[in-house]
């Protein structure tokens, strides 16, 4: 098989949202069902765990492969909660995820090897989460939210369709 034809053994990705950078947590009379699940899990959050050093994952996903062939033997998790960084975001130091088996396509999958993914999505996604802060992926992400917090405050706290 050429370098091509393989992909990784495990795959990851991920949305990322510095709960610090939110700066309204309150739920619009009018927020779309999608919008208002997303600030009802960023309250939640910060309740439990704060907004200093607090990252919020959606749109997550964990696929771990187990065959050479890509349309066998792969589980896949979908996830969101909280990832903790150290004092100075240079390291993962915990996380508190929500992970669920989405699809998988192994008829020899039982329920304690489910079990068993499902924590090492969590480990998965905690080194992915550091290799996410070694690229820079996450001062950009502070960036970002920073750049659209001023274009908020700038046109009064509204920003048309993107709330």
């Amino acid at each position: 098989m050429s370098a091509s034809e393989s992909q990784p053994s495990v795959a990851i990705t991920f949305d990322c949202t510095p709960l610090r950078g939110v700066s309204r947590l309150d739920i619009p009379l009018d927020a779309s069902p999608v919008f208002r699940k997303r600030l009802e899990h960023f309250q939640r959050a910060v309740a439990k765990h704060g907004m200093r050093n607090t990252y919020y994952l959606t749109n997550a996903t964990c696929t771990f492969h187990f065959t050479n062939n890509a349309a066998l033997g792969w589980v896949q998790f979908t996830i969101d909660g909280t990832v903790l960084t150290n004092e100075l975001d240079t390291a993962t130091v915990g996380s508190d995820l929500d992970i669920r088996l989405e699809k998988e396509t192994c008829d020899w999958l039982t329920q304690p090897a489910v079990e068993w993914l499902a924590l090492s999505a969590k480990r998965a996604i905690e080194i992915e989460f550091d290799r996410y802060i070694a690229a820079g992926d996450l001062s950009r992400a502070i960036e970002r939210i920073s750049r659209e917090q001023a274009a908020s405050d700038a046109a009064g706290g509204f920003l048309g369709m993107n709330l």
